[in-house]
């Protein structure tokens, strides 16, 4: 699979909405990569939330 494919992959499982193609055509996809993919993108959104909240914090204090 394509990374894009990978990471749209990971977004819906993030967001828990999938359709039975798609879940079907995601059965082609190595576990390691949506794995590794998925750690990527919780690592990247605890990283943006946190971004959010100092920001916030900052202009606010």
């Amino acid at each position: 699979m394509k990374l894009l494919q990978l990471t749209r992959t990971v977004l819906w499982g993030f967001f828990g909405v999938r359709k039975r193609a798609g879940l079907e055509a995601d059965a082609k996809a190595d576990p390691a990569h949506i794995i590794l993919v998925g750690i990527v993108a919780a690592v990247a959104f605890v990283g943006i939330l946190i971004a959010a909240v100092k920001t916030a914090l900052h202009v606010l204090v």
